[in-house]
């Protein structure tokens, strides 16, 4: 007989109460009370598996929980991602939960949009509000009208809604603004992109290689942990970056590379290797298609070639490649994160994905795995009714061909009227402070001003919230369900998402929220479900899998399966030619370069530097930056600034500067940091920091917001990506 959902709940309920009273518990880390910092002098009576939301590796979490109220967060040791262990954002979950400054009830706009002036109402009068604009909005111009913006996990729900509104405008900026342009040029190379989290074996690599890539300050979790045990078992790094950073200081070469010159460097590497035949011949002969035409077009990419671009020395060049070829095939040149750099982004995704072919990396031990993932039907509802047009050109009318996602600022664009050929005039802004997260900021503000209506669901008051015209308070992850987790890994598993404590205030989960408001635009058909516990016991009962257990220990591990070509992987490339493709004709059917080639980018003038940023292991940009405990480690962002340009400027340890880029836009005042650990020609900051958010009391005024400098783009022409680090700053002396 089929388990109900309220036995599962039960039965769950006891089951864990019952292993954390029989467990011992780890040592003490971070905890905390409903005020903030105060240490409740307890691990906690019961502990509740659930998967964290901090960034987007979705660890698997134990939360220790006494007298309703979370004491600590640690890894759990059953998921294969946190291993039982979690990154400092992710053990300061509690300062999310705890934080003084969330959402706590549902509000309406008092005043003019953007003047950060709301009423609470209930439930009911909020998602009346939506609701009916929603319906005027679809019968005045059409379903395509609203677009969804979503980051997070839980932005599955709203999909879901806007499918069956009849939406396809559903956009990420992790897509144009950060992984995009390296998963297409993935995908034309092998015909899979890399994935999230990346199919890297770094714990098993001989030669593990960065470029621009900053494990140990991006703190993914996994990825951090195998690098650990790489280098623990003798693994070298080597490490491009014009910045020397964490992994640069474990790293046996570091290469302070030209800003812009990646693409030099990748190709001379190639030149190398090629020309010095260290490639992988019975790997490529057996997979790939396209060397003759790379090797003719590698002729002339020769080290003191890319010296001249790069700055890097013509036998250093030399020399590293030698070195990476000798690591193969355990040698892996990683894919990288946040991408979207100069506009050619694509092109050295490409470059990056072809020179690991050379090594054999691609479903290789200490190269790429090749993951699998457990079965699990999805929840059956009504096809949809339906069609939707595809997402308005943007301006210009350019097309790109490998966008293989919306584009998050193409929908911005498209909502300023005149713009695109149809306009959007309705934004849901799930877990996204587009503020922030798109580049130019002053055309996502228009964008804003010309809509007919903004509802942000969230559960801080961040800056797109201040903009918003109704705001759905959302219950944090330690408070909620969300759908199961089964992505692609090397071990194929399912997790969870489960309450750890009641919703604070008067906040709701949002699977609940999109229920109600798809209800009310009258496509309940498409909510199948009492409620979300049905949802998942009819999904589990489907797949086979046991709930209670699931619920119990928070992960379910599938069939162990081979992941790579060593352990019996026959690799197969769902490329037109079935291949891994070093010559793409996709591309060159397209009317762009087939493979990779260099292109030479502005440089800044005599007094300006180009404009870097990145993370720091304790933030995920704007959603930790408002959190005590994690801000009380970094509480902002300073300024990498090169000592002997410093010296020439007369600048001082955290003397105070502002920033003025190309187009005259000024930034507040930010400490300086003189430091020989960057070229002279860049500096360097923290994202994430620079709140103006009237509602984050901690985070409001602390640092600087880069977003705010980065009012140029360069648009890559495959995948539609905005390169950003091609603003340029100078510096001055802030005013006392």
């Amino acid at each position: 007989m089929p388990l109900s959902r309220r036995s599962f709940i039960k039965i769950s309920s006891a089951t864990l109460g019952t292993a954390a009273a029989g467990g011992a518990l780890a040592s003490r880390g971070f905890s905390s009370s409903r005020a903030h910092g105060q240490d409740p002098g307890t691990e906690g009576d019961r502990v509740v598996p659930t998967f964290c939301e901090l960034c987007f590796w979705n660890c698997g979490v134990l939360a220790h929980v006494k007298d309703g109220t979370v004491t600590k967060i640690e890894g759990n040791p059953a998921h294969p991602l946190s291993r039982g262990k979690l990154c400092p954002r992710g053990t300061g979950g509690t300062g999310l939960l705890y934080d003084p400054d969330r959402l706590r009830s549902p509000l309406l706009r008092t005043n003019v949009r953007g003047s950060q002036e709301f009423k609470p109402v209930s439930w009911e009068a909020a998602l009346d509000e939506v609701a009916g604009k929603l319906i005027r909005m679809k019968e005045q111009y059409g379903p395509e009208a609203l677009a969804l913006y979503s980051h997070g996990y839980g932005g599955s729900w709203f999909k879901t809604l806007m499918s069956a509104y009849g939406s396809a405008n559903i956009a990420a900026p992790s897509f144009a603004q950060c992984r995009g342009s390296r998963e297409v040029a993935f995908e034309l190379t092998y015909g899979m992109g890399a994935g999230s989290p990346e199919w890297t074996d770094i714990e098993n690599s001989r030669v593990l290689t960065l470029i621009g890539s900053h494990l140990g300050e991006n703190m993914h979790n996994t990825q951090v942990q195998d690098l650990a045990r790489a280098i623990e078992r003798g693994a070298q790094l080597v490490v491009v970056d014009p910045r020397y950073s964490v992994a640069a200081g474990k790293a046996r070469y570091w290469l302070p590379i030209k800003p812009g010159t990646d693409i030099a460097l990748l190709l001379a590497w190639m030149h190398v290797i090629v020309q010095e035949q260290l490639y992988d011949r019975d790997y490529l002969e057996r997979y790939a298609v396209g060397f003759e035409e790379l090797k003719a077009h590698l002729a002339d990419k020769t080290p003191q070639w890319a010296f001249a671009r790069t700055g890097i020395a013509a036998e250093t060049i030399v020399e590293t490649a030698r070195f990476i070829a000798g690591g193969r095939p355990g040698s892996l040149i990683h894919p990288g994160r946040r991408t979207a750099w100069y506009g050619d982004d694509t092109q050295r995704g490409r470059a990056i994905a072809i020179l690991n072919a050379l090594l054999g990396a691609w479903g290789r031990e200490g190269g790429f795995f090749l993951p699998a993932a457990m079965p699990i039907p999805a929840h059956p509802h009504p096809p949809y009714a339906h069609k939707p047009r595809p997402a308005p050109v943007v301006p210009g009318g350019q097309v790109f061909p490998f966008a293989s996602s919306t584009l998050a600022h193409g929908q911005c664009h498209a909502s300023i009227p005149g713009t695109a050929d149809y306009d959007i005039k309705g934004w849901l802004v799930y877990g996204t402070n587009l503020v922030q997260a798109l580049p130019e900021e002053s055309k996502t503000i228009q964008a804003i001003q010309a809509l007919d209506l903004l509802v942000a669901i969230d559960v801080l008051p961040s800056e797109i919230v201040g903009w918003a015209d109704v705001v759905l308070p959302e219950a944090t992850y330690l408070e909620r369900y969300d759908d199961l987790h089964a992505p692609p890994w090397r071990e194929p598993y399912v997790a969870i998402r489960q309450p750890v404590v009641d919703p604070m205030y008067d906040t709701r989960p949002g699977w609940w929220i999109a229920k109600q408001l798809g209800e009310r635009l009258g496509l309940g058909a498409y909510f199948p479900f009492e409620d979300v516990e049905q949802y998942l016991a009819e999904r589990t009962e489907a797949a086979g899998i046991d709930l209670v257990e699931l619920a119990k220990t928070g992960v379910i591990e599938g069939p162990k399966v081979p992941v790579t070509i060593e352990q019996g992987v026959q690799p197969t490339f769902p490329t037109p030619s079935g291949r891994i493709e070093l010559y793409s004709q996709q591309m060159a059917d397209a009317g762009l370069p087939p493979l990779p080639d260099f292109t030479a980018h502005e440089e800044p003038g005599p007094d300006q530097f180009r404009l870097l940023f990145g993370r720091a292991p304790m933030h995920t940009f704007g959603r930790t930056t408002n959190n005590a405990f994690l801000g009380r480690v970094m509480a902002e962002n300073v300024l990498w600034l090169n000592a002997r340009r410093a010296q020439e400027l007369g600048l001082a340890q955290d003397e105070l500067v502002t920033l003025v880029n190309q187009d005259g836009v000024r930034s507040p005042p930010i400490k300086v940091m003189p430091t020989e650990r960057i070229r002279p020609d860049c500096v360097y900051m923290v994202h994430g920091f620079g709140h103006d958010a009237k509602g984050l009391s901690f985070g409001r005024n602390r640092g600087v917001n880069d977003t705010q400098l980065v009012t140029r783009v360069a648009i890559d022409p495959a995948m539609g990506g905005t390169g950003m680090n091609v603003n340029f700053v100078r510096i001055e002396r802030a005013v006392a």
